[in-house]
């Protein structure tokens, strides 16, 4: 039987910062909390393409205003273009920043899966699988999700409770999943 393996990110390494363009031209550091937060929830969605990617952005942004109370920024970023974000912006209701034009050389050093479109139909560049990564006060990762498919994510509801619990300082919660 052969194995291969991937580079994937560890819980309780520092999260590998990078800058990204948003819609207005501005540039975001991927990784660093903004607007008074110490924490930074990083989502990497699939594309325009997705209507799953579209209906958990959409999602998550009912959780903005919980996860604010517990110091936690979010961003989200994609490797579509600039033009397939203002397109699936009209799609979109969210508030938080959302980065365009996501690497393969980023997404591999986030250890993400990476697709190629299935036509062009579908749009015209390879796309990382879903991510989800929390980064905490000290950088270092405290939560991180991978996946292969668009159909398993981190459930929203259960994510944001757990993090809650995390952030109260009674709970004295470690990383978990340090173990390598």
């Amino acid at each position: 039987m052969s194995f291969e393996y991937t580079q994937k990110l560890h819980a309780g390494t520092e999260f590998p910062k990078f800058n990204a363009t948003l819609l207005s031209d501005d540039i975001v550091e991927i990784g660093s909390p903004k607007a008074g937060h110490d924490w930074q929830l990083v989502l990497v969605y699939r594309g325009r393409h997705c209507p799953l990617c579209t209906k958990y952005l959409n999602h998550l942004a009912t959780f903005q205003e919980r996860l604010s109370e517990i110091g936690v920024d979010i961003v989200a970023i994609s490797g579509d273009s600039k033009e397939q974000l203002t397109v699936h912006l009209e799609q979109l209701t969210v508030s938080f920043p959302i980065a365009y034009g996501l690497t393969i050389e980023q997404m591999n050093t986030l250890g993400l899966y990476i697709s190629d479109p299935r036509s062009e139909q579908e749009t015209d560049h390879p796309f990382a699988e879903p991510g989800l990564f929390v980064v905490n006060a000290k950088g270092e990762i405290q939560v991180v999700d991978i996946s292969n498919n668009p159909f398993v994510r981190p459930e929203l509801e259960a994510l944001v409770n757990g993090l809650a619990w995390i952030r109260n300082p009674d709970n004295n919660y470690p990383i978990r999943g340090m173990h390598r």
